[in-house]
């Protein structure tokens, strides 16, 4: 099968298109045809190592799975003899950070994964979003404990997990102070934003409104920063390890000084998590935003448009078979 591969860590034009071995589901797994996947900040900062803590989750001198890509839509087309959630021809999305290997024609994942039948209403290309930012949104939401009512501020509400993060706090009854460029006013708003600040016009740490949460879903912010914008008891929430490693740091000592705190939880994703997601796509309640479209073979020009930050929503990857 053909796969994008790396052997090493670097920049984009580390990764090469290869055949490699097709991959054989074992007796609790299921091999998936690939049919759209992503590339993401996730891929992205695994394949850079930019930061070193992924070498220890990856390899600390060399990647020990040189095929990356954690989101993806497919069809199963072979089951281990001890599956019995799904079954050849079952069409499937999901997410996997643990072994990765969406970038490529095939992949494995165990049936009690991450995976779940798609919404039946969606194409693979569609399909295949769904997972990455909406899960990171759906963790950092929960452990704030985001409820109707409160007021939340959405800082890079553009990106895949701002994007979703926008939709899935309206789900749960909260109103939404996103925060964005000019051209994607209009988008933000759509999505679900009761106000939208452009911060091209208006530096929203300034702003005389305060809020029970703050989510800096691009890291480039600070507690520090929109402290001021923090009711009593509000919480900050990051994507990003901050200024020095700083969030982790803070998200251990400001429970107990203060009244005002960091959360930095550590993001999982389960089964039930994806057939959450599911539910609110075929509700109407929340549709990942997708920017652009590459072919597999085209997966380095991928990885630099990501890499220039300007990403809006998702950039999904078309993975083609043989006839």
């Amino acid at each position: 099968m053909r796969a994008s591969v790396y052997t090493a860590y670097g920049p984009p034009e580390i990764v090469q298109i290869k055949e490699v071995a097709r991959p054989v589901p074992k007796a609790n797994e299921i091999l998936i045809k690939v049919h759209a996947t992503t590339v993401n900040r996730t891929d992205c900062g695994f394949r850079s190592a930019e930061y070193f803590i992924v070498r220890f989750f990856s390899g600390l001198f060399r990647p020990k799975q040189p095929i990356l890509g954690n989101e993806f839509a497919g069809e199963v087309t072979e089951v281990g003899r001890a599956v019995t959630a799904f079954k050849p021809g079952d069409r499937v999305f999901g997410y996997n950070d643990s072994q990765f290997g969406a970038h490529a024609q095939y992949m494995v994942m165990a049936e009690n994964d991450a995976v779940a039948p798609m919404p039946p209403a969606m194409t693979y290309e569609e399909a295949a979003p769904i997972t990455e930012g909406g899960h990171y949104a759906l963790c950092d939401i929960r452990a704030a404990k985001i409820r109707k009512g409160q007021a939340v501020l959405i800082n890079g509400a553009t990106g895949a997990i701002g994007s979703a993060a926008v939709q899935l706090v309206k789900v749960l009854g909260a109103s939404v102070t996103a925060v964005c460029d000019t051209k994607n006013v209009a988008l933000v708003k759509s999505l679900g934003a009761d106000v939208v600040i452009d911060y091209t016009k208006e530096d929203f740490t300034k702003i005389s409104q305060t809020f029970d949460v703050v989510f800096d879903a691009v890291g480039k912010s600070s507690f520090g920063k929109c402290k001021p914008l923090l009711k009593t008891g509000g919480i900050y929430l990051s994507t990003e390890l901050g200024s020095m490693s700083q969030n982790p740091f803070l998200a251990l000592i400001t429970p107990f000084v203060g009244s005002k705190k960091v959360l930095f939880p550590i993001p999982t994703i389960s089964q039930a998590d994806v057939l959450y997601l599911k539910k609110r796509v075929e509700t109407g309640q929340y549709k990942p935003v997708i920017d652009r479209h590459y072919p597999l073979e085209q997966i380095v020009d991928a990885y630099r448009y990501v890499e220039t930050g300007q990403k809006v929503g998702n950039v999904v990857i078309r993975v083609k078979h043989e006839i």
